[in-house]
């Protein structure tokens, strides 16, 4: 798995052959073959161990529930962008596949919608202290189209990173500022 994360990295998916990943990792290619069934089996497999890594690497939200919804949205977003910095391969895998001609493969989709469900109810978790701590159709809305951008957002940082050097981290403060300001406005709204 690390000899394909590799080459998929440097040659993409599409320029990544069984031949590479042999000579790479030291297996015959009818070992591969065997265990992963075709470069799509190691396509899916790799999903696999990267969902299962991010998740080991993400913090939860809940883990900074004693601080003030705002803080905690803060905390949880710096430690997952300090995870991202560590391995920005992740994010970067994630997004070249998804975008890529394998991204119709059955394998591929079912992961890759783990992944991003998996962030999706992160976003909604950091979020809903902010917006919905006591619910509400409106609230609760606006949190899941805020947990679609924080997401987007996400995915967009990996290319800023491997395109303009910018950790993930470097984009927090701007990001938080927006949701306070936002939280500060709905907040003046609610009191007029």
């Amino acid at each position: 798995m690390n000899a394909a994360r590799a080459l998929v990295g440097e040659k993409g998916y599409d320029g990544m052959a069984i031949s590479d990943l042999s000579a790479q990792s030291g297996l015959p290619p009818s070992s591969i073959y065997y265990h992963f069934g075709s470069k799509l089996g190691v396509l899916a497999a790799l999903l696999e161990r990267t969902f299962d890594e991010l998740h080991a690497l993400f913090p939860n939200p809940s883990s900074y529930d004693e601080l003030a919804p705002l803080d905690r949205l803060e905390a949880w977003f710096s430690a997952a962008c300090e995870s991202l910095d560590r391995r920005p391969d992740y994010l970067q895998l994630l997004v070249a596949i998804s975008v890529g001609p394998q991204k119709d493969a059955e394998a591929v989709q079912a992961t890759v919608r783990r992944i991003r469900d998996y962030a999706h109810a992160s976003w909604v978790a950091a979020l809903t202290p902010v917006f919905a701590p006591h619910g509400g159709k409106n609230n609760e809305a606006l949190v899941q189209e805020l947990a679609v951008l924080g997401r987007a957002l996400t995915d967009g940082l990996s290319v800023t990173n491997s395109f303009d050097g910018k950790s993930y981290r470097s984009q927090v403060a701007p990001f938080v500022a927006l949701v306070r300001g936002l939280a500060d406005q709905r907040a003046a709204k609610r009191k007029r």
